[in-house]
């Protein structure tokens, strides 16, 4: 395996990139000054992850207003 480390709360993450279902990139490092929620999904056909992805969704206005954005992340 490559280098890898734990990330605790509150730890600056290292940057990253991935692709997003469009295939585009998505870089960590883009958001820059504001708060990224990582939301990982490893089952993301399952009730319960989908019922995740739909809080993240529904609480999109209490994220914006606390500069924060909402990423779910999922191996499908």
């Amino acid at each position: 395996m490559g280098n890898t480390r734990t990330v605790w709360e509150g730890d600056i993450a290292p940057d990253f990139t991935l692709k997003d279902q469009h295939n585009r990139d998505f870089k960590l490092s883009d958001f820059a000054g504001k708060r990224v929620l990582l939301s990982f999904h490893p089952l993301a056909w399952t009730p319960v992850c989908s019922q995740q992805m739909k809080a993240l969704e529904s609480l999109k206005a209490a994220f914006d207003s606390l500069r924060t954005v909402a990423v779910g992340i999922s191996v499908d």
